[in-house]
């Protein structure tokens, strides 16, 4: 199965410019961020709501606990929130206080139905990388990107694994690209 391209960052920068493009730049830019720097899949970023990611008191947890509901597998896990991601879902939350009173609301909503479909989140995402040239890639881009972008920093793949949240980490080893530039900068670190 051919898997989901990853994006450089300039890519990346290129697919966040995009979001300023669009009708609802401020939810498609989160839904980005949440691939990408959160590694939520599309029915993850569909199902999660305020109160996964914003406390009673209006502030944007570290954390984020998912139900079985709400991801893949049917195994509920925690979502690691980066201080960028939470600076992201401050900003987003800002412009819109008034959904501070539904936490159990949807965090990305459509105005027709109220939450989306993962199948809707992939079609966003679809869009967006037509739009710059990246028909190839898929809303998994930003999942395989983070991880990746993971292990190239020397991130130990267990720690990759549990941000992953693989059971296995055969499952995770197969999200890694492997590039000439890092066998080459492999083999030099270790030569003799």
């Amino acid at each position: 199965m051919k898997q989901a391209p990853i994006l450089s960052k300039s890519e990346y920068k290129r697919l966040l410019s995009a979001t300023k493009l669009t009708r609802h730049a401020d939810r498609n830019r989160i839904a980005v961020v949440l691939s990408f720097a959160a590694g939520l899949r599309a029915c993850e970023i569909a199902a999660i709501t305020i109160g996964d990611v914003v406390d009673s008191n209006g502030e944007v947890k570290s954390q984020a606990f998912l139900k079985k509901h709400q991801v893949k597998g049917n195994e509920s896990g925690t979502i690691y929130l980066s201080d960028a991601v939470r600076k992201e879902i401050s900003s987003f939350i800002a412009k819109y206080p008034h959904r501070l009173n539904a936490p159990s609301n949807a965090l990305l909503q459509s105005q027709k139905s109220g939450s989306f479909s993962s199948k809707t989140i992939q079609h966003i995402f679809k869009k967006l990388f037509v739009s710059i040239g990246l028909g190839d890639c898929s809303s998994h881009s930003g999942r395989r990107t983070l991880l990746t972008n993971a292990s190239n920093a020397g991130i130990s793949i267990r720690v990759i694994q549990s941000i992953a949240r693989h059971r296995h980490l055969n499952t995770t080893a197969r999200y890694l690209s492997v590039t000439d530039t890092q066998i080459s900068a492999a083999v030099n670190l270790v030569g003799i």
